[in-house]
């Protein structure tokens, strides 16, 4: 869905509060973290409409 580097995954998480909130499992430093699918389509839909309404 998001064709992005570690980094700018890691940027938006930060930078942008309308992004979803991981969910991570465990409580480890390297346990894994996922996100819901519905949130992240939700937002990535959002952040088309405003990048058109910006270029209309």
């Amino acid at each position: 869905l998001l064709d992005i580097s570690r980094e700018s995954l890691r940027h938006i998480q930060r930078t942008d509060e309308t992004f979803p909130k991981a969910i991570k499992i465990g409580t480890t430093k390297q346990a894994p973290v996922y996100f819901d699918y519905a949130e992240l389509v939700e937002w990535h839909n959002n952040q088309k409409q405003s990048l058109a309404a910006m270029e209309a």
